[in-house]
């Protein structure tokens, strides 16, 4: 006889609370396996593919593993060092974009810049702001980033629990499979099914069009001439993640360099325009549609403010399960709406009287 449904809400609802409070406990500790987990489950569709051309799991795994090493190499070796120095340079060059547009205003606008003008007092002070508190900044991030992400997690701990993660996945899947309550396991394998799809359109297809993004604005930005073309580009690229936010923090910041680099050469101010005018066309035509779907179920105020909340709540390991629970949430919250529309709740006692009311 299955538990009422006060009951299982209480015992559900406890798993829950223990959940979030272990994740709020061990914090940091946990973050090579939240890390790990998140690896393995984005590849493991190319473990599938890999076992589908006649690889043993284990061979697969390996194969994996090896190009993700010489890629990681490649790009420690070849991007890292150009980006951090880039960085860098736009933070000690604040200062005089600030001053050009300055001028630039002066010369247009001469009366919004007096002496006494709080405009030119407001742009003095956040060109010496940026240029005091730009590489303290960067420099504290990246301390922060090397005592979050240390050497042995970095280099030797991720790699190892995401190895042994992505051989033994589906036999994790099948073991979890068996310990789903019998009552409930059909509806639980469908939630977790919708809950799959829409984290692979939307993590794997949408981490894919960041990448191909990025690699194309940084490229064409570098192509044109642009300084901190590939700053530029990644910035553009990664905020990609967060649909319309890339596009719009990366052209700007894009076009705001190139009016300064750029200003009466209009040509290239043109070609830094259609750069991001051919990633935007390119990205809704034929990106997006075909690697993460025409519908993810993922508004984008609710995975903004997903990201929001966790990362403040819980760090960066927060950050890194926000969109799975945001995407769990969505399904469930469907779910619990399609259940609703079916119930007396909302058909009233009416439904059961009048058989059209099935169709309305």
């Amino acid at each position: 006889m299955a538990l009422p449904v006060r009951d299982q809400m209480k015992y559900w609802g406890v798993a829950a609370a223990v959940f979030l409070a272990l994740l709020w406990l061990l914090g940091n500790v946990i973050l090579p396996f939240v890390l790990s987990m998140a690896v393995a489950y984005m590849l493991d569709p190319v473990a599938d593919k890999l076992e589908s051309w006649g690889f043993s799991r284990i061979a697969a795994t390996v194969v994996i593993t090896l190009v993700a090493a010489v890629l990681f190499v490649l790009i420690a070796l070849l991007v890292i060092p150009t980006l951090i120095n880039q960085t860098t340079d736009l933070v000690n060059i604040a200062p005089e974009l600030i001053n050009n547009l300055q001028n630039f205003l002066t010369e247009k606008f001469p009366t919004l810049l007096d002496e006494g003008s709080q405009l030119r007092q407001t742009l003095v002070k956040i060109g010496e702001t940026i240029q005091s508190k730009g590489g303290e900044l960067l420099s504290t991030a990246l301390a922060s980033a090397m005592s979050l992400f240390n050497v042995v997690m970095l280099l030797v701990l991720v790699p190892v629990i995401t190895f042994y993660l992505l051989m033994d996945w589906d036999r994790m899947v099948a073991k979890i499979d068996g310990l789903l309550p019998r009552d409930h396991a059909p509806v639980i394998r469908r939630l977790a099914s919708d809950i799959d799809s829409t984290l692979a359109s939307f993590i794997r297809g949408q981490g894919t069009v960041c990448l191909i993004l990025g690699t194309f604005y940084a490229a064409g930005l570098m192509l044109v001439g642009l300084k901190f073309g590939l700053v530029a580009g990644a910035v553009a690229g990664a905020l990609t993640f967060i649909p319309y936010v890339g596009a719009i923090v990366g052209g700007l910041l894009s076009i705001g360099l190139a009016l300064f680099q750029f200003w009466g050469e209009w040509q290239w101010i043109a070609a830094v325009v259609a750069i991001f005018a051919i990633g935007q066309f390119v990205e809704g035509n034929i990106l997006t549609p075909n690697l993460v779907g025409s519908s993810i179920g993922l508004h984008p105020v609710w995975l903004i403010f997903a990201l929001s909340a966790f990362g403040t709540l819980f760090g960066f390991v927060g950050m890194l399960i926000a969109v799975p629970v945001a995407a769990a949430l969505g399904v469930v919250a469907r779910f619990g709406i399609h259940q609703y529309h079916d119930s007396r709740l909302y058909r009233g006692l009416s439904a059961d009287e009048d058989p059209e009311a099935e169709d309305v």
